[in-house]
């Protein structure tokens, strides 16, 4: 008798153990890789066009105000990376089809400027979207997506170059704007407009 206690005991102990790591496991693989969202809340209104810079964020924190202003911190340095890599390019295209006499200086001066007027073009963002949710452990998740208009953008270029006497010389704002407005829409149709 004692023997089929000791026996009935030890398959209780092992079948309560492979049930706990069972379900541990499942605890750990959900808690690792969560819910895949198809589509993250304010992604859609994240996506540039041929009119507007956007760019969208999302940000966790124990406190909502928090997750909330880090998103949109994150939304915004997006944005100000995704103008001075579009205007890098505009600026590259500009420099090769023009005739300079010292290309490279143009080049880095106009950089310089287009730089400064990304990080100026953050005070004119617009908010789009914005959403926050709480997960199971209690944190906050905020969403949110910014834009600034391409022409914002041009007239911040203009204004900048208009002040600079060097720059202005070789600066053909018709030619400028031409091939600003093509990588425009190529980064709409990157974005899927």
């Amino acid at each position: 008798m004692t023997k089929f206690f000791g026996v009935a005991l030890l398959t209780m102990v092992v079948m309560v153990g492979m049930h706990s790591c069972k379900s541990k496991e499942k605890v750990t693989t959900n808690s690792e890789v969560g819910t895949i969202l198809e589509n993250m809340p304010c992604e859609d209104e994240g996506r540039s066009d041929k009119k507007f810079f956007r760019a969208s964020a999302m940000a966790t924190s124990s406190d909502l105000s928090l997750a909330e202003e880090k998103a949109l911190l994150n939304a915004k340095q997006r944005l100000v990376t995704l103008i001075s890599s579009n205007t890098k390019s505009v600026t590259d295209r500009y420099v090769n089809e023009r005739e300079f006499g010292d290309a490279s200086e143009f080049e880095a001066k106009f950089e310089n400027l287009t730089r400064e007027v990304a990080d100026e073009t953050i005070s004119n963002v617009v908010v789009t979207c914005q959403k926050k949710s709480v997960l199971a452990n209690g944190k906050y998740r905020g969403f949110v997506a910014v834009e600034v208009s391409k022409e914002d953008v041009l007239n911040g270029i203009s204004n900048k170059i208009s002040k600079n006497q060097k720059l202005q010389v070789d600066y053909d704002k018709a030619k400028f704007e031409e091939i600003f407005n093509q990588e425009m829409q190529k980064l709409a149709e990157e974005s899927g407009y």
